[in-house]
């Protein structure tokens, strides 16, 4: 049984060229929608992807009304495929019902890893250089060393207190606090302590 999915990307374009195009070639059961094709929420695509059965076919006008990346098509299609269910998209001519279409989604997997490993490589060379300059990546911290030098200097006023401290670096309490004690200051430092004492 051949069920197709038809998408649109806009509320203005029109779906009828798809569901011509697929009703040409038997689709029996044709599911469609308006979504963006980088739109995880696609519940048309959701319940059609349910609907197929082995031995079914999956078709689309064309390749991009389906996935939203070659990685996210690929894995669309190879989990057909487990399920012994084909796949046809009619303007790009590909059937995974013959050996061409096979080896062509075959080449596609070797595309999607290939990008993946130089996002992958890119990223730890990125690191890499980051490091090299003396900084590390992670996420920024909010005070800096010397916002923190700052923060105890004022808290040394005991007229200051510590909320209007954190409201002036634009931060919270419980973020000015991690970083006193990050840069080894104490949490109140206007109270009289004794040594090796740190007063919250």
């Amino acid at each position: 049984m051949n069920i197709g999915y038809a998408r649109v990307s806009t509320q203005d374009q029109r779906p009828e060229l798809q569901l011509d195009a697929l009703a040409a070639v038997g689709c029996e059961q044709v599911f469609q929608e308006k979504a963006s094709g980088k739109d995880k929420d696609r519940p048309e695509l959701d319940t059609c992807l349910k609907v197929l059965r082995q031995g079914d076919t999956l078709v689309v006008w064309r390749l991009d009304r389906l996935g939203r990346s070659l990685k996210d098509l690929v894995e669309i299609v190879h989990t057909l495929e487990v399920r012994g269910v084909s796949f046809q998209s009619l303007t790009e001519n590909i059937d995974t019902t013959n050996a061409g279409g096979k080896l062509i989604f075959h080449v596609f997997a070797a595309l999607a890893e290939f990008e993946r490993n130089l996002i992958r490589e890119r990223t730890v060379a990125g690191l890499a250089a980051a490091r090299a300059r003396g900084r590390m990546g992670g996420r920024r911290v909010k005070m800096s060393k010397t916002d923190v030098r700052k923060a105890a200097a004022m808290l040394h006023d005991p007229l200051i207190t510590k909320t209007e401290v954190a409201r002036h670096f634009g931060v919270t309490r419980v973020t000015l606090n991690l970083a006193l004690k990050r840069e080894g200051y104490p949490q109140n430092p206007a109270a009289p302590q004794e040594p090796g004492e740190s007063t919250t």
